[in-house]
């Protein structure tokens, strides 16, 4: 493999690579950024949503549900947790109710998720 260096003042300013070891090159420098920001996505301390949370919520099904039901609660034990009446549980989760900002908070904080991930935009 050839390469030619370009040279000003006696110090070597650009290199000069076949084609082919550039577009290597760039693949790579790719793959190392991709790496990168995969490798701090997993080192923030914040939950990653599974897949099957997501489709369920992109499938129309109640955000509410789908994070308990992930939980492994029922509506009676987030009921205890929450002191939120087990009908107002199921009301927000049919949408027949909206719910208070004060009940959804307590329902976030119970299904460790953030106020965002329940309330339906």
């Amino acid at each position: 493999m050839t390469i030619q260096y370009i040279e000003h003042n006696g110090q070597r300013q650009y290199a000069i690579v076949p084609a082919e070891l550039y577009a290597e090159l760039v693949e790579k420098a790719e793959m190392l950024d991709d790496i990168k920001a995969f490798d701090a996505a997993l080192s923030n301390d914040e939950e990653l949503i599974p897949h099957e949370v997501l489709q369920r919520i992109i499938a129309g099904e109640s955000k509410l549900k789908v994070w308990r039901e992930h939980r492994g609660l029922t509506q009676m034990a987030l009921c205890k947790q929450t002191n939120v009446a087990q009908a107002t549980i199921a009301q927000l989760e049919t949408g027949q109710r909206t719910g208070t900002l004060a009940v959804l908070k307590k329902l976030a904080h119970a299904l460790d998720v953030d106020l965002d991930d329940l309330v339906v935009l």
